[in-house]
C-alpha cells in the first residue's frame, strides 16, 4: 500500500465528510493505493457515526474510537501502530490542512528518500494569541533540538513507514515528532511548505497552557533522549561538582578558624551554603545512583533499533 493517512479527531463531525471526499478526489486522480484511518479521541458529537457512514462508502476508510478523550499524541500513536502504507501522512480533521499537499508529501518520502517532511504553515490564519507564542515556541525547540524546522507543531507531516514504527508518541510529545525521530536514528528530516486554511467549521481544541505543558514536554524529551539510558552521568556529574563545591568552602572555612583565628564561621552566610551544596550534592549522586538501579533493571534496557542486519 503507497500512503496511509492519520486523521485524530475531537468533535469534528461537520468537516469529515467533505475531508474524505477531498482525500479520496487527490488519491483517485494520482493512482495511489491508500487507506484513511479517522481516530475518534472521545468525541461527543457524531463523528463516529459519520465515520461508520463513510467506511460503509468508501471501503479504504478504517477508524478506531477512544472511550474517552485521550489527547492527540495517543491518537497518533494507535494510528502508527495500524497503518499499512509505506508513506504515512498525518492531517488535522478541521479542514485547515488542504489533502492537494498529499503528491509532494508523498514524493519527498517515496522519491527524494526523506525520514520525516514536517509542514510549515508560513502564512497562517489564526489570530496572533496563537501565532506568536507558536514562534517562540518553534525558536525555543529549534534552538534545544538542533533541527531546524519553522514549524514543529504542524499536524501536516509525512513519514517513512519505518519511522512510525520506530517512536513511540505519549503524553503531549506529538508536538516533538521530528526529535523523537531524531533520537530514533532517522536524522533525513525535511521541511514543506504548506497551505494553511481558515477553519470552517467547529472551533479550536487547543489552549494557552500547550505553551507551558509543550516547554516542560521539550525539557522532558531532551532529557530522556540523551540520558535516558545513562542518568547517572546527569545526576552524577551535577551532584560531584555541587559536592566538590561544598567541599571546598568548607574547607576554606576550617582553614579560616585554625590556621588564620577567624571565629563566628557558623555565623557566615557561606558556611550555610557550603552546607547546603554538600547536602544536595550527595542527595543528587545518590538520586543518579537510583535511577541507573531501575534503568538497569528495566525489561527494554538492551532495546536498541537496528537499520539492516545481514
Amino acid at each position: 500500500m503507497d500512503i496511509t493517512m492519520v486523521i485524530p479527531l475531537f468533535n469534528e463531525d461537520e468537516s469529515l465528510p467533505e475531508l474524505e471526499a477531498w482525500i479520496r478526489r487527490v488519491m483517485e486522480a494520482n493512482g495511489y493505493s491508500y487507506e484513511i484511518i479517522f481516530v475518534d479521541d472521545g468525541s461527543k458529537d457524531n463523528s463516529w457515526q459519520v465515520i461508520e457512514n463513510l467506511a460503509r462508502v468508501n471501503p479504504c476508510v478504517r477508524g478506531i474510537k477512544f472511550r474517552r478523550n485521550y489527547g492527540k499524541s495517543a491518537a497518533l500513536n494507535v494510528a502508527f501502530h495500524a497503518a499499512l502504507g509505506n508513506v504515512v501522512i498525518t492531517m488535522d480533521a478541521d479542514l485547515q490542512d488542504s489533502p492537494d499537499e498529499i503528491p509532494d508529501l508523498y514524493r519527498l518520502i517515496h522519491e527524494e528518500k526523506y525520514d520525516l517532511i514536517s509542514g510549515w504553515k508560513q502564512k497562517r490564519y489564526d489570530p496572533i494569541s496563537k501565532t506568536l507564542p507558536s514562534k517562540f515556541f518553534n525558536a525555543i525547540t529549534r534552538w534545544i533540538s538542533g533541527i531546524a524546522l519553522h514549524d514543529f507543531n504542524c499536524g501536516l507531516k509525512s513519514y517513512r513507514r519505518e519511522v512510525v514504527k520506530s517512536i513511540e508518541v505519549y503524553g503531549e510529545m506529538h508536538r516533538y515528532i521530528p526529535l523523537l525521530a531524531k533520537w530514533a536514528g532517522f536524522s533525513n528530516i525535511g521541511e514543506k511548505v504548506v497551505e494553511h486554511r481558515a477553519r470552517k467549521y467547529g472551533i479550536s481544541k487547543f489552549g494557552l497552557e500547550r505553551f507551558v505543558n509543550g516547554f516542560l514536554d521539550l525539557l522532558s524529551i531532551t532529557f530522556m533522549g540523551k540520558f535516558g539510558k545513562r542518568p547517572m552521568h546527569f545526576f552524577g556529574t551535577l551532584g560531584t561538582l555541587s559536592f566538590i563545591l561544598g567541599f571546598i568552602i568548607l574547607v576554606y572555612l576550617s582553614i579560616a578558624k585554625l590556621v588564620y583565628q577567624q571565629y563566628g564561621i557558623a555565623d557566615r552566610p557561606l558556611f550555610y551554603f557550603g552546607i547546603l551544596t554538600l547536602i544536595v550534592g550527595t542527595q543528587l549522586f545518590v538520586t543518579g545512583f537510583l535511577a541507573e538501579l531501575v534503568t538497569r533493571n528495566a525489561p527494554d534496557r538492551n532495546h536498541y533499533l537496528v537499520e539492516k542486519e545481514l
